[in-house]
């Protein structure tokens, strides 16, 4: 792929394709929406994770290291599912995108939550935790030097995630309440949803600062290894 159709893609595709795919299809089409809707996430998942490729030995790199993260993301998700809000799965997908990019932080984000929602259940919401946790992921990739060297960056970077996953969610609950954005709506979601906010935080704090280092430390030794 050449540079230049790569970096349009790179960009296009988390800004605007995604979006639009998301946000108009919850809204246009409610529940009919989410099966075509997965499909249309997975496809530009995958075509987003492709930008990333400078040599195709590196990218089916880069895919075997996706892969193992985000089983350990989808196990950790279900094995702390009786905890509401407390997961690792954010953790885990800034993790990855700090150190092996953005785009597989992303990939790693999206099939976390279409496979997770295998047992906790798939649904009109699962494209709009796709593109959250991808988008998270994303641009944890682009802020990774300086997450990589402060631990209070890297904790503030978990609360900002936590809350900007539940503003999204927000927005699809409206959609599905109300078939159409409505503000006052939108504040009440927020309001209600608050305790789950704060849950979300800070549980990414304390996954980010446990699982941090360690995860940390193995993928530096898997890039240099195997030229990641």
């Amino acid at each position: 792929m050449k540079r230049g159709w790569r970096n349009t893609l790179r960009w296009g595709i988390p800004l605007v394709m995604m979006p639009l795919l998301v946000v108009w299809g919850g809204w246009k089409m409610g529940d009919r929406f989410y099966a075509w809707g997965i499909l249309g996430m997975v496809i530009l998942t995958q075509a987003l994770f492709v930008t990333g490729f400078e040599k195709k030995t590196v990218g089916s790199r880069r895919m075997v290291i996706a892969a193992v993260m985000t089983a350990l993301s989808v196990l950790g998700r279900v094995l702390f599912a009786p905890i509401p809000g407390f997961k690792p799965i954010t953790a885990i997908v800034v993790i990855t995108a700090i150190w092996i990019g953005g785009e597989t932080g992303f990939l790693v984000g999206a099939l976390s939550a279409l496979i997770s929602n295998f047992f906790s259940g798939q649904g009109p919401w699962t494209p709009f935790q796709m593109f959250a946790w991808g988008m998270i992921g994303l641009l944890a990739g682009l802020l990774a030097q300086p997450l990589k060297k402060s631990r209070l960056a890297l904790s503030a970077y978990g609360v900002f995630a936590g809350v900007a996953y539940s503003l999204f969610m927000d927005i699809w609950t409206v959609l599905w309440y109300n078939g159409g954005i409505n503000w006052p709506l939108y504040a009440a979601a927020v309001a209600t949803a608050l305790p789950y906010m704060i849950s979300y935080a800070l549980s990414n704090v304390v996954f980010l600062l446990l699982l941090g280092k360690p995860f940390g430390e193995k993928l530096e030794r898997i890039k240099i290894k195997y030229g990641v």
